[in-house]
C-alpha cells in the first residue's frame, strides 16, 4: 500500500525528471517511477544527462522562460549553493508537512530539494587475487597496485583534489580548506596513469566493464551496481566522501503539481526507498526504509564506525564559495 495525498491523476499526465542514466535510472524506474505511475496514472519521463549538463540546462531554461523539465537530481552540496537557488523553487512550504515525520532524517526535505539518498564517493578496484588497495595513497601507488586509474571530470572537482591531498599525507581533520596548489602537484604525479576521466556514473561503470581501468574514484551506488552484475569489484570506505543527491524542482516547471506528487511519493513510502537502496546500496532518508532493506544491502552500507573514523563529510560552504575558482583551475589542468 503506497502512501501519498491527492495522488489520483487523469490520463496522459506526466512529469519530466532529469537523472544521470544507466543502472541508477533503472533502479529508480523499478523502485520509484514505475510504482508511482501505477498508483497515480502519471507518466514519468526520464531525461539522461551529466550533472554538469543538468545544471546548465536547468539554468538556461529558467533564464529563457522556456522550461520543459520539472525536476532534476543535484548533489547535496550544490543544492545549498546560490546558483542552485536561482534556478529552483524554494520547497520550504512543501517540506513543512514532513518536519514532524520522525521516521525521516532531519534534513530529508530542505528548501533546495528533497533528499533522494546518501552514498559515498570512494576508491573501488578490480579484485584479482593480489593485495587490495584501501586508501588514496594506494591509488597513487602504481608499483604495488598496477593498472589504469579513473577519476571524475565534471564541474565538481573538489573530490579529486581532496583525494590527492589525502594521498599526500594530509589528515582528514585538516583537509578543508583544500590546499589547491599542493593537490595539483600531487595529481601531476599520477596523471599519466589515468586512463578514464568519467563524466557520468554510467561511464565509470562502462570503463570498468571494458577493462579501461582497475582502480577508480567512483560512487558507491555504481560500484554496487557492478558487483550486482557479477563483476569482481571491491571498495574501501577509508577516507571516502559522504555525498548525497537531492530532488530539485525547477522554477516554473510545467508539471509542478505532478512533480510535487512524485517527491511526496518518495518521501512517504519507505518500501520504495528500501527497494531503490537495496539495488544501489545507498542510505535512504527513512529509518523505516533501512529496516526493510536486505541484510546484504545493509552490510554494504557504511557502519557507525566507518562514519566516525573514516568517512569525510565535505565542507559544503567552502566548496560552494570556491566552486568557480576550483573549476577554472581544474579545466586548465585537465585538458
Amino acid at each position: 500500500m503506497f502512501l501519498g495525498s491527492s495522488l489520483c491523476a487523469s490520463a496522459n499526465e506526466r512529469v519530466v525528471i532529469a537523472s544521470t542514466g544507466g543502472a541508477y535510472d533503472r533502479a529508480l524506474q523499478e523502485a520509484w517511477f514505475g510504482p508511482f505511475s501505477q498508483a497515480t496514472g502519471i507518466d514519468v519521463v526520464v531525461v539522461s544527462a551529466t550533472n554538469a549538463e543538468m545544471r546548465a540546462k536547468a539554468s538556461a531554461m529558467v533564464k529563457s522562460g522556456n522550461v520543459s523539465w520539472d525536476l532534476y537530481l543535484d548533489g547535496e552540496i550544490q543544492a545549498a549553493s546560490d546558483a542552485h537557488r536561482q534556478v529552483t523553487e524554494d520547497l520550504s512550504e512543501f517540506c513543512a508537512r514532513f518536519k514532524t515525520n520522525t521516521d525521516l532524517v532531519s534534513n530529508a526535505c530542505e528548501p533546495g530539494g528533497a533528499l533522494l539518498q546518501s552514498t559515498a564517493t570512494l576508491l573501488a578496484y578490480r579484485k584479482n587475487g593480489k593485495p587490495e588497495p584501501q586508501s588514496w595513497a594506494d591509488m597513487w601507488d602504481t608499483e604495488r597496485f598496477p593498472g589504469g586509474r579513473a577519476f571524475p571530470n565534471f564541474d565538481d572537482p573538489w573530490r579529486v583534489l581532496a583525494a590527492a591531498l589525502l594521498a599526500d599525507g594530509v589528515s582528514r581533520d585538516n583537509l578543508f580548506p583544500l590546499d589547491v596548489d599542493r593537490a595539483f602537484r600531487k595529481l601531476d604525479t599520477i596523471r599519466d596513469q589515468v586512463t578514464v576521466w568519467w563524466k557520468t556514473g554510467d561511464q565509470s561503470v562502462q570503463g570498468f566493464r571494458s577493462g579501461d581501468y582497475d582502480l577508480g574514484q567512483i560512487w558507491l551506488t555504481r560500484a554496487k551496481a557492478m558487483r550486482s552484475e557479477g563483476l569482481d569489484i571491491g571498495w574501501s570506505y577509508k577516507n571516502a566522501f559522504l555525498v548525497g543527491d537531492r530532488i530539485a524542482l525547477i522554477k516554473n516547471a510545467p508539471n509542478r503539481k505532478n512533480a510535487l506528487k512524485l517527491i511526496e511519493f518518495w518521501l512517504s513510502n519507505p518500501e520504495v526507498q528500501a527497494r531503490a537502496c537495496d539495488i544501489l546500496s545507498c542510505t535512504p532518508p527513512s529509518t523505516a526504509a533501512i529496516a526493510l532493506m536486505s541484510d546484504e544491502a545493509r552490510r554494504s552500507m557504511p557502519t557507525t564506525d566507518d562514519l566516525r573514523d573514516s568517512i569525510i563529510v565535505p565542507d559544503a560552504q567552502w566548496i560552494n564559495a570556491n566552486a568557480a575558482d576550483l573549476l577554472q583551475r581544474w579545466n586548465s589542468w585537465v585538458r
